[in-house]
């Protein structure tokens, strides 16, 4: 499988199809490597990222909680 991390697309740019070139791009370098899946994450609270990764066909598959603390 492979994931990819941290794709954003600046606000003046979104709509325009650069995320989905980027993930196009993406998943053409998985399948060259083997993948034959693709996974992708977006923030529970950012609902333009949950539409973005929809609309380019990611199915919702759970929700992750992350935590931290100082040291």
């Amino acid at each position: 499988m492979a994931y990819l991390e941290g794709w954003y697309v600046e606000p003046d740019a979104r709509g325009h199809g650069v995320g989905g070139l980027v993930v196009e791009a993406a998943e053409q370098w998985a399948r060259a490597q083997g993948c034959t899946e693709f996974a992708s994450d977006s923030g529970v609270d950012n609902d333009i990222g949950t539409e973005a990764h929809r609309a380019l066909g990611f199915t919702e598959v759970g929700v992750v909680r992350c935590f931290r603390k100082d040291l």
